[in-house]
């Protein structure tokens, strides 16, 4: 087994020059291969970012071999990078074959499975390359005048799908020539910022000849409409897809911009016919979200998943599918009741494959489409899966828990009988490291809610839990606020390093969860201080009553909706919490509905504007805005987030740690100027870290 890439240990490794790689294929191995070093077996932000990150997985044609990339990041040198591996698809002969500080990532078969295409950065923009599948010989293929961010090669190999950024807004310096230093922004509709920018240009598809050795002749498909493809900020190029004929390429689009675009999720699959230039919208009678677009093998039916209303983004995720030569539709997901996370067409035509969240895990499934959309689960186990692709009678998977991030499987595609598909672990990354700590329990918990419901509750054990002692405890709050706590593993919000640390850490499912049916999911819109709030103190109060459990040293943490609902329990929670942390959360709602660029989310969960009087569920929402109840604050309160945080800005932390001071509550402000609604640089995860139990550890542990 291959030594962990321990970059984070040396800063020289980030001093390797892409220079020369050129000719020889590769520079000089990576220093400092050797296994990092846990003291006490114990979980701690260094280890977690020491692990390296399985990006994406794809198969070769003949089916044989996997090719993969990893992400590993340096402390010293505040930096990532990412290499591509490959391994038989069996999981034997697991190889590193770049060792570059080029980025190299979008790991794609082409040539017949003789070449790999890659994107890297190596000649100073970022183009798409090949290479030997030993990483030999290595080639530059585009030379595109702006950066490729994703790519697709055609099925007969001979064009290009690309995606580049096309500039939508005329700069400053444009329009008055005679201030080339000015830095103003001129804003005339809404949509001038997005997540963490502000919005200047726009991604577009562009098709291209390729002779095998580069590209011309490239087509933007958007015609130079200021309309993003793939959609901001997560869209990849899962949103575009090849049919079989290599002559007509689908894609999601919302055509809207301004004003319309920061009120409406109505996206649509288009599709575009390279032969004649011409595109067909093929879901606009839908006016919810429609994506990710994929032609079956034999190129008869297209898939994609689907929303149905506009403005709700956590609208149920439907998997769709049409007959290309009638023009039926079919809902074939719908005895699912939940999300269809990501699905791919098994090779028949006749079936497809997804996965999705049930009762906090997520879970792969087929879907027959010969008889009557029969959906039948193929794995269980206390885990998630993500991704798919086919090799043979083999679904390659990647899988993680909230005891291990993400590693590469192989499932049976097909049951035996009573019996789930068997499953083989192909991929050990972190194992190295894993080998060196003691996880604690995760276990499964059904409480009885305040409106008499089942709620699952997912408790976290130190490493070495003995029921004799008593444990400080956590009770942690969910974000999205529709995003599931199934088995993730996070490098941040990650439970076993809160465990590591001696809490107890209590999760519950709370009402607005997916995976536990749509009423389940749908009970938090237009009710963010109510039922939910309830399932909180329900599960919080449940594990104070057993006797390992130290009512007098509770505390509670979240992110997002869950840093909205620390501020919020915060002025509710009747002395039942002795610390809090709140990051990236509301604590202004009216404020809110005015900050966040996404207008369709403050509609549609905050019931309307604050403005509309008349509005009852607008008007109750805002009434349990957290803002309104700092005279019950009593506890002291961290509050963290990022300055490029667009969604929920930052002044929303820094009125509530200016509040709390001036109630003469303790508080403290963790602010990354440089951040967005996550933090994502390696230093300040440390520091994010550091700062969070430092804060725990005051007010929690007995001294």
């Amino acid at each position: 087994m291959r030594q962990l890439n321990l970059i984070f240990m040396s800063a020289a490794i980030m001093l390797t020059s892409c220079a020369g790689t050129k000719d020889t294929g590769q520079t000089e191995p990576i220093i400092g291969r050797s296994d990092i070093k846990i003291e006490g077996k114990r979980m701690t932000p260094e280890a977690l970012w020491a692990m390296g990150r399985i990006g994406g997985v794809t198969v070769s044609p003949d089916e044989k071999q996997l090719a993969y990339t990893v992400s590993y990041y340096s402390v010293p040198e505040n930096k990532s990078n990412s290499e591509v591996f490959v391994m038989n698809a069996d999981g034997s002969g697991d190889k590193q074959i770049t060792h570059t500080v080029c980025k190299e990532n979008e790991v794609a078969w082409i040539k017949d499975g003789s070449k790999l295409a890659f994107l890297s950065s190596e000649s100073g923009s970022s183009q798409v390359w090949e290479m030997n599948p030993d990483g030999s010989e290595r080639k530059q293929l585009t030379n595109y005048n702006s950066d490729i961010e994703g790519f697709s090669f055609s099925p007969d190999g001979k064009k290009l799908l690309f995606i580049a950024e096309v500039k939508t807004i005329k700069s400053t310096a444009e329009k008055y020539p005679d201030l080339p230093k000015a830095s103003g922004i001129i804003v005339t509709d809404l949509m001038y910022k997005h997540w963490d920018e502000w919005v200047k240009s726009a991604p577009h598809p562009f098709v291209a000849d390729f002779d095998g050795k580069g590209i011309s002749n490239s087509t933007d498909i958007l015609k130079g409409e200021p309309y993003e493809c793939p959609m901001k900020p997560f869209g990849g190029m899962e949103q575009l897809a090849w049919n079989p004929a290599s002559d007509k390429i689908a894609y999601t689009c919302r055509k809207k911009t301004g004003l319309e675009y920061a009120t409406s999720t109505n996206s649509d699959i288009y599709i575009y016919d390279l032969k004649t230039g011409k595109t067909i919208d093929i879901t606009e009678e839908n006016k919810g979200y429609d994506v990710n677009p994929q032609y079956s093998p034999d190129g008869k039916y297209i898939a994609w998943q689907s929303m149905e209303r506009d403005g709700y983004e956590s609208d149920q995720n439907r998997l769709f599918v049409m007959d290309l030569a009638t023009g039926e539709k079919r809902f074939i997901s719908k005895a699912f009741e939940s999300n269809v996370d990501g699905f791919l067409w098994n090779k028949n035509s006749r079936s497809l494959y997804f996965f999705g969240v049930w009762h906090g895990e997520t879970q792969i499934y087929n879907v027959n489409l010969t008889t009557n959309d029969t959906i039948t689960q193929l794995t269980d186990g206390m885990c998630d899966y993500a991704s798919l692709a086919l090799a043979g009678n083999k679904i390659i998977a990647k899988r993680h828990s909230m005891s291990m991030g993400d590693e590469i499987y192989a499932v049976d595609n097909s049951r035996n009988g009573n019996a789930f598909a068997a499953v083989k672990q192909l991929s050990f990354e972190n194992k190295p490291i894993y080998d060196q700590l003691e996880m604690g329990k995760v276990e499964a918990r059904w409480m009885k809610t305040t409106d008499g419901q089942e709620m699952l509750t997912w408790v976290i054990y130190p490493p070495q839990f003995d029921p004799h002692k008593k444990y400080p405890t956590l009770l942690y709050c969910e974000g999205g606020p529709q995003s599931p706590i199934s088995q993730f593993w996070s490098y941040r919000w990650n439970f076993q390093i809160m465990a590591a640390h001696g809490y107890i850490v209590v999760a519950p499912n709370r009402r607005g969860l997916p995976g536990f049916g749509l009423k389940w999911n749908e009970e938090i819109s237009g009710d963010y201080g109510g039922q939910c709030m309830k399932d909180y103190f329900t599960a919080i109060d449940n594990m104070a009553k057993e006797p390992y459990v130290d009512k007098d040293r509770l505390g509670c943490v979240g992110a997002s909706f869950g840093g909205f609902s620390v501020y919020w329990i915060a002025g509710h929670h009747n002395k039942r919490f002795k610390a809090f942390i709140a990051h990236d959360g509301i604590f202004n709602m009216q404020m809110q509905y005015l900050e966040t660029e996404e207008k369709w989310f403050a509609n549609w969960d905050m019931g309307g504007a604050y403005w509309e009087k008349e509005n009852k569920v607008a008007q109750q929402t805002y009434a349990n805005s957290p803002h309104l109840f700092v005279d019950k604050w009593d506890t002291p309160i961290l509050c963290i987030h990022g300055e490029k945080d667009y969604r929920i800005l930052a002044s929303q932390a820094m009125a509530a740690f200016d509040a709390a001071k001036m109630r003469g509550v303790p508080a403290e402000l963790l602010i990354f100027p440089d951040e967005n609604h996550w933090v994502l640089k390696p230093q300040n995860g440390i520091l994010w870290q550091r700062t969070f139990f430092e804060w725990l550890d005051k007010w929690l542990k007995k001294h």
